[in-house]
């Protein structure tokens, strides 16, 4: 897995661009995901590999390329946590405004595998409200944001309220428990 660090510009107190060194330095870190990690019941860090391979950002050909490596209920379990993430962060309008609009039918798969169809009813509802089939274009689906004006709200509450019933990471890591070789 490599990952990138960098460093860019900064602005001092009086509004002058300081310069500081502009590298980018790449890192090799090794993730390995074992019983031990899957025992300890944390879907973030039994994904994580993923979550730093996957290109969710250049479009729909380059983000099924960087999931080739990965095993079909790692790519579902990523676009959950996603999904999940950008709601709870903010909204259905923020998880499809952002680049993260692109698992939003894998996420769909995940929930319906994973046995949460009421979960999954709210995001193929919120998919209904962006026409019932959101582009995994970022810019295409902007402009369906903008057209369709689509209000979340009554889904987000419902969301929200839904999670206060069920553990959506006692769900995930019970799907990981179920599916243990598709994550080492």
């Amino acid at each position: 897995l490599l990952l990138l660090a960098g460093c860019g510009s900064r602005i001092d107190w009086f509004g002058t661009n300081t310069q500081e060194a502009q590298q980018t330095t790449m890192v090799t870190e090794h993730i390995k995901v074992d019983d031990e990690v899957i025992d300890k019941g944390n879907p973030f860090k039994v994904i994580e590999p993923v979550w730093w391979t996957a290109d969710i950002y250049d479009g729909e050909a380059q983000y099924d390329t960087s999931l080739a490596g990965f095993s079909r209920e790692q790519r579902l379990l990523f676009a959950v946590r996603w999904y999940v993430a950008e709601v709870n962060n903010g909204g259905h309008d923020q998880f499809y405004f952002n680049s993260t609009g692109i698992v939003w039918k894998d996420a769909l798969a995940g929930l319906r595998e994973m046995g949460v169809g009421e979960v999954a009813e709210i995001l193929a509802e919120s998919a209904k409200r962006l026409g019932g089939n959101p582009s995994l274009n970022r810019k295409t689906r902007w402009k369906q944001l903008d057209t369709l004006d689509p209000n979340f709200d009554d889904l987000d509450t419902r969301f929200y309220d839904l999670e206060n019933e069920v553990d959506l990471d006692a769900v995930m890591s019970d799907y990981i428990m179920k599916h243990r070789s598709s994550f080492y």
